[in-house]
């Protein structure tokens, strides 16, 4: 429950209660990333942590720099949209 409340404070989906209620894209789905969903979820995934303390400590840090904003600029690539059409299978509700 706690990913979908992170999610709906995100602004990435919407919830509704009531007999027809449930959770739905707060946009569409070729307007949501990856990079979104994760941030949403678990931003901390996207940061660097790596110390620059050390001799190699700088040249870890940026060897770490560059692999963070490279995955990040490949989620921001990525869509629900895209996602949903290269699964090709049949959408399931619940």
């Amino acid at each position: 429950m706690q990913i979908l409340n992170d999610l709906r404070r995100a602004g990435l989906i919407d919830s509704r209660r009531g007999k027809s209620g449930g959770y739905l894209l707060g946009r569409a789905p070729e307007a949501i990333t990856l990079r979104q969903i994760v941030d949403a979820v678990d931003p901390a995934l996207l940061q660097c942590s790596v110390s620059r303390e050390g001799e190699s400590g700088p040249a870890v840090r940026n060897a770490w720099d560059q692999i963070s904003t490279s995955l990040q600029q490949a989620l921001d690539q990525i869509t629900l949209e895209s996602l949903a059409s290269s699964a090709g299978g049949p959408m399931f509700y619940i």
